[in-house]
C-alpha cells in the first residue's frame, strides 16, 4: 500500500484551501495546515474532519516530514514560513495547480467562471450532477447550506469555481489556468480587482485565456445577455449560449417569483420544461440556466435537472438568514462589488416584500475600498432604505484612492436614502442596533467575516431594547 503523503498548507483557513485540505484528507493522504486566524464555517469544517491546524506563522515548526507544501494566494512572499521554504529548498506548488493536477486534468472539469454568482453555480451545478448520479468532485469558493465546500466523487466530473484573482505571489495568472476545463462558464464579466488588473481589457484577456483552455471536445457556456459575457466568448469556435434571447442554446421564454422562489420555463433543443429553485434575484435565474446549461451538457435529461434544482439548499452567506429578534432579520451576505450589492439588494426585495431594508457594508476588499467604486456604490445601496457603511477594512493600503464614505453618504442622502458612515472606533453592532425598528431586515455586508456582526446583532437584540 502506497504511504500516504504529507501536504502542508500555507495557510488553509480560506474557503478554497480548507476545500481543497478536505478533498486531499478523503482521499486519503495527509494534511496539516497554518493560518493567522481562523473563523468559521471553515474552522468548523476542518475540526470535525480533524485536519491539525497551527495558529500563528513560525518557521522552526514546519513539518520535517512533508511532501509539499501548497502556497494559497493570501500568503506574501515576505511571509516568514515562505522564506523559509524557499531557502530550505523544499518542494512547494499553489494551491490552484495542487487541485488542478489532482482532480481537473484527470476528469471532464467544468469551471464556473464570471465576476458574480460564482459560487452559486458551481454549487447548484454540483448539487444537480449530485443527484442526477454523475458523482462529481467539486470545489466550490463557498459552503453549501448543510454542506462542505468541497465534494469528492468518482463520475469522472469535477466542478470547480473559477477564480479569475491571482494564484501566487510566483504565480500572477488567474487561478482558473490551472484547471483544465471541459466546460468552461462565462457568466458575466465587469472590471474588479483593481488591486491587479489595470482596467476591463485586461480582465476581458484573463477571461478569454480561460476560453481557451477549451479543447475541440469540450464547450464554451456563456451568458448571452451579459455584455463582458459574449465579448469573451464570441470568438470561441464551440460555444453554448444561454440568456433570456429565444437564440440561445438554452433560452428562458418565462420567469417570476413566488414564495421566496424562482420559476422558470427554459427551452434546449426544441423542448420547453419548468424548473424552479429557492433562490431569489434576476442574477440568480442566471445562475440557474448556466447550472442547468452544464447538467444537460454533461448529459443529464432536463427533467432530472429541475427536479435537482427544485431541492438545491443554497449556499452560506447569500442572503443567508444569521437569526431573528425583536421582529427583525439579521442577513449574512458576500456581496462586496457593486453590481453584486445591488443584484443581492434587489433579491431581497423578492424574498422580504414590503419590509424595510437596512444594509450595514463593510469595504473590506482592495475593490470595495477603491474610491474608483464610488459613483457604483452609491448606485448600489440606493436599493436600501437605510445604509451603514463601515470604516474601509483596508485604508492604510489604499492611500489616497481610498473610498470616501461621508460624500457617499452625502450623496445618498440626497437620493432620499437615510445613511451613516459611523466614526472608526465606534462600536458598529450597538450604532445598528439603534437604529432599527420592529419589521426591519438588515443585511450585513462583507467580504470577510466583518468582526462577526450578524451574530453579535442578533445577541444584542434578543437582549432587548
Amino acid at each position: 500500500m502506497q504511504k500516504p503523503c504529507h501536504f502542508y498548507l500555507l495557510p488553509i483557513g480560506g474557503t478554497a484551501t480548507a476545500a481543497l485540505a478536505g478533498l486531499l484528507h478523503e482521499a486519503g493522504e495527509r494534511v496539516s495546515g497554518v493560518d493567522s486566524v481562523l473563523y468559521p464555517p471553515t474552522s468548523e469544517l476542518l475540526a470535525e474532519i480533524g485536519i491539525p491546524v497551527r495558529l500563528g506563522f513560525d518557521p522552526k515548526l514546519i513539518p520535517g516530514d512533508l511532501d509539499e507544501v501548497i502556497i494559497g494566494n493570501a500568503i506574501p512572499r515576505s511571509n516568514p514560513e515562505v522564506g523559509s521554504v524557499l531557502e530550505r529548498g523544499l518542494p512547494y506548488t499553489s494551491q490552484a495547480a495542487a487541485f488542478g493536477e489532482r482532480f481537473c486534468r484527470p476528469a471532464r472539469a467544468i469551471v464556473v467562471a464570471g465576476t458574480h454568482g460564482k459560487t452559486t453555480t458551481s454549487a447548484l451545478t454540483t448539487h444537480i450532477l449530485t443527484a442526477g448520479g454523475l458523482d462529481p468532485t467539486a470545489l466550490i469558493g463557498g459552503v453549501p447550506c448543510g454542506g462542505k465546500p468541497w465534494r469528492l466523487g468518482h463520475g469522472g466530473w469535477t466542478v470547480v469555481e473559477g477564480d479569475e484573482y491571482n494564484t501566487a505571489f510566483f504565480d500572477k495568472g488567474p487561478k482558473f489556468l490551472h484547471y483544465h476545463p471541459h466546460l468552461f462558464v462565462v457568466g458575466n464579466v465587469e472590471f474588479d480587482h483593481g488591486d491587479i488588473y489595470p482596467d476591463l481589457d485586461a480582465i476581458l484577456a484573463a477571461f478569454r485565456a480561460g476560453t481557451a483552455q477549451v479543447g475541440t471536445t469540450g464547450n464554451v457556456v456563456a451568458n448571452l445577455g451579459d455584455d463582458g459575457a459574449r465579448a469573451v466568448a464570441a470568438g470561441h469556435p464551440h460555444v453554448v449560449w444561454y440568456g433570456l434571447e429565444s437564440t440561445a442554446a438554452l433560452s428562458c421564454s418565462a420567469h417570476g417569483h413566488a414564495f421566496g422562489r424562482l420559476h422558470a420555463t427554459l427551452r434546449w433543443e426544441g423542448r420547453e420544461f419548468d424548473v424552479e429553485t429557492p433562490l431569489v434575484g434576476r442574477h440568480n435565474l442566471d445562475n440557474l440556466m448556466a447550472a442547468t446549461a452544464c447538467a444537460l451538457l454533461a448529459g443529464l435529461a432536463p427533467e432530472t435537472a429541475a427536479a435537482a434544482a427544485a431541492t438545491f439548499p443554497g449556499v452560506r452567506r447569500r442572503l443567508e438568514v444569521a437569526g431573528e429578534a425583536a421582529g427583525v432579520t439579521v442577513v449574512d451576505d458576500f456581496a462586496h462589488h457593486p453590481t453584486a450589492v445591488a443584484l443581492t439588494l434587489k433579491g431581497a426585495r423578492h424574498r422580504f416584500p414590503g419590509r424595510r431594508i437596512v444594509v450595514a457594508f463593510e469595504p473590506r476588499s482592495l475593490t470595495a475600498g477603491r474610491s474608483l467604486f464610488a459613483a457604483a456604490y452609491e448606485d448600489a445601496l440606493a436599493n436600501a432604505d437605510v445604509a451603514v457603511i463601515a470604516p474601509v477594512f483596508h485604508r492604510a493600503r489604499l492611500g489616497e484612492n481610498v473610498l470616501d464614505r461621508e460624500a457617499l453618504v452625502a450623496r445618498l442622502r440626497a437620493r432620499g436614502i437615510e445613511a451613516e458612515a459611523p466614526a472608526e472606533g465606534t462600536g458598529l453592532t450597538p450604532f445598528i442596533r439603534s437604529r432599527l425598528r420592529g419589521g426591519d431586515v438588515v443585511l450585513c455586508m462583507s467580504s470577510g467575516d466583518f468582526g462577526g456582526l450578524p451574530r453579535q446583532l442578533v445577541t444584542l437584540l434578543k437582549e432587548g431594547p
